[in-house]
């Protein structure tokens, strides 16, 4: 029901009421993901533990696949999102219990003596390099290295360790934690809401007291394995206080995995305090490598725009411009006969729009891509503005599968209206719907469900729980796929697009060529690649090195330069095609930008061949080239429907400008 316009006053006066009233309370907001959680002295504060994780497996585990000490209430899962689910995210409580600003030495537990199986999974373990993921108040551990002189930073500590020239396998059993602590004064900052994601809201002046105490901005440990004699430890209750260990140096005073042995594990804790502010503590995670071979991307990237918009303006403005003014400057007797003259792409104008071969599919995967480059744009938007925070764990997958359910709207009428242009007729709308809701998912879905059955066989928690199958599927088709028939409704009922031309009834012959047309299309892709290939190392290596990505600045201007070039690349070709009398552009334009898929899955393989070569076993392999694979058919519909839709514009507003009967 419509608004009267007495309404719509009163509405806004409510609004900026509810403002004002506010106003004296709040100062500001946080963004959501994160908020700042003050602690006073000696409160306690327990770590969290994520899955065991391996750059060269890619295969999570639970952290208490292990013999490691359970915490004494039982092990209780925190509340995991969509996207930890799908990551393979698990994180648990721990028994690692710290009292803020209180530096103490801690026994934990001892183990009962290791079974046969035990010792084997954790020399399995240790050898594929499996890393151990501790949180404390949101923050992960952090670990530093020195390789050749040069200081490496690393989130996790390893499970055990192998000395070199030794068969013998040693675990990590004593963990030395430092944790960089904030004093805070306290300027009225207020926790509303609970667990690790939350808001916080700067309140006013007769709350200040209330925020008063320490701030967590750092989490660092230093591994090591010690030998502790069973007996002494057994003596010892939990948390009670030892002495203070020294990493020891020596292998016969580290604690070796062998059967039958009994680890006992103890830890240390030592607060140190930090100028290092609560909304910067981050910025150690998020250091920005490589800065210059960011810009260097963006300069190589608009080297190749400034190319092909040369190319473009030629074409338009020299040729095309140039051809259409003599054409209209003749009188109808010399435009009669100049018809008879014509050359290049002027021959092709009866079959230029001419019905394509599997028009529907192509429909379908313009829809898709439409679907795909929405949601890539807005995440990457956003994520750029900073809504995304790194604090806020699969955020940013969540994000973009809620997006991508939302936006079958759009997927749905340019797919159906592309349809009922190319037919002339609305009839068979509803199966191009259901396809389009179906195409993209079904193939996400087949690829993730084989390689699901792999990660079930080796008992990895990144396996979906078959729970998680129904709340997706629930998404698909409770969700997107009506959202997709809605758009197609839609699409039936915009108006039409006229083709300025007429179609002639018999197909015109198109000349033989003297190599074959889809080598150019292919070809094209290497320039939309020259734009994307630097980005998508640093991608890759986030998401197989287990480093963070969080220069979405830099990827978003990327991505805009990806989009001018695939546009110019899928143009300019189209052109050449009708130039050589060739009226079939249709799939050749979608593939002339699309092709640049080709080039990044031969370039996934080769990052894996040279760049991961840590990776071992053909499940690690089989589940790279998975991932890979789908990512390589997101980019194709993408950007083959950038370039597909800028040659189709292009098309007709070249064909508009003609008057040939």
């Amino acid at each position: 029901m419509a608004l009267s316009n007495s309404t719509m006053p009163s509405i806004c006066w409510s609004v900026l009421y509810l403002v004002l009233l506010f106003a004296p309370v709040c100062n500001g907001f946080y963004l959501p993901g994160s908020y700042m959680h003050t602690y006073s002295p000696g409160e306690a504060i327990y770590a969290k533990v994520n899955s065991l994780t391996s750059i060269e497996t890619e295969l999570p585990f639970s952290y208490y696949s292990l013999p490691y000490c359970q915490p004494s209430g039982g092990v209780k899962k925190s509340a995991e999102n969509l996207g930890e689910l799908l990551m393979g995210d698990q994180i648990d409580n721990s028994p690692y219990k710290f009292q803020m600003n209180v530096n103490e030495a801690v026994y934990l537990c001892t183990t009962r003596p290791l079974k046969e199986h035990e010792v084997k999974l954790l020399k399995q373990r240790t050898r594929d390099l499996y890393q151990v993921n501790m949180i404390l108040d949101n923050l992960p551990v952090m670990r530093f290295a020195k390789q050749n002189g040069v200081k490496i930073q690393w989130t996790g500590f390893p499970v055990g360790y192998t000395p070199p020239n030794s068969n013998e396998d040693y675990i990590i059993n004593h963990l030395k934690f430092r944790v960089l602590v904030h004093e805070y004064e306290g300027s009225g900052v207020e926790i509303i809401g609970t667990g690790e994601e939350g808001m916080g809201v700067i309140s006013s002046d007769a709350d200040k007291k209330k925020a008063s105490g320490f701030e967590i901005v750092g989490f660092e440990v230093t591994p090591c394995s010690v030998k502790y004699d069973p007996e002494v430890m057994a003596k010892l209750q939990r948390y009670d206080n030892i002495s203070s260990v020294d990493c020891p140096m020596d292998l016969d005073k580290s604690q070796i995995i062998r059967k039958q042995e009994q680890v006992s594990f103890t830890y240390e804790v030592d607060f140190v305090k930090s100028d290092i502010r609560w909304p910067s503590r981050w910025d150690a995670y998020l250091k920005m490598a490589g800065a210059r071979v960011h810009w260097f991307s963006i300069l190589n990237s608009l080297m190749v725009i400034f190319f092909l918009a040369g190319i473009v303006f030629v074409i338009f403005l020299r040729t095309v411009r140039r051809d259409l003014t003599r054409y209209e400057e003749l009188d109808k007797e010399a435009q009669a006969q100049m018809n008879e003259e014509l050359s290049g792409w002027k021959l092709v104008v009866g079959d230029v729009f001419r019905e394509p071969n599997c028009s529907k599919l192509l429909c379908v995967m313009v829809g898709d891509g439409v679907q795909i480059a929405g949601m890539a744009v807005v995440t990457i938007v956003f994520a750029a503005l900073g809504f995304m925070s790194p604090a806020s764990r699969g955020m940013l997958l969540t994000g973009m599968i809620i997006l991508y359910l939302f936006l079958g709207i759009a997927a749905g009428y340019v797919g159906v209206r592309l349809w009922r242009t190319i037919k002339g007729t609305t009839e068979g709308w509803r199966s191009v719907s259901w396809l389009v809701a179906c195409f993209f998912s079904g193939i996400v879905f087949i690829i993730l469900t084989a390689l699901n059955f792999i990660l079930w066989g080796s008992n990895s928690t990144g396996a979906m729980p078959i729970s998680l199958y129904f709340v997706l599927l629930f998404l698909w088709f409770c969700v997107s796929v009506p959202l997709t028939i809605l758009g197609g409704f839609l699409g039936t009922r915009a108006e039409a697009i006229q083709y300025p031309v007429r179609t002639n009834q018999i197909p015109r012959e198109i000349p033989a060529r003297k190599y074959p047309s889809w080598l150019l299309v292919l070809g094209a892709g290497t320039l939309p690649f020259g734009t994307l290939f630097i980005e998508l190392f640093f991608i890759l290596s986030s998401i197989w090195l287990g480093r963070f990505y969080y220069v979405f600045g830099f990827l978003l201007m990327v991505l805009s330069l990806l989009v001018i070039v695939c546009a110019e690349v899928s143009v300019v070709l189209t052109y050449m095609h009708l130039c050589v009398e060739d009226w079939r552009w249709w799939w050749k334009a979608f593939f002339a930008s699309g092709s640049v898929a080709l080039y990044v899955f031969l370039y996934s393989i080769n990052y894996l061949v040279f760049d991961l070569q840590s990776l071992s076993g053909p499940v690690s392999a089989i589940l790279y080239l998975g991932y890979s694979l789908i990512m390589a058919v997101a980019i194709m519909l993408s950007t083959g429907t950038i370039g597909f839709l800028m040659s189709f514009y292009f098309v007709h507003y070249l064909f508009s400008s003609v008057k040939i009967d």
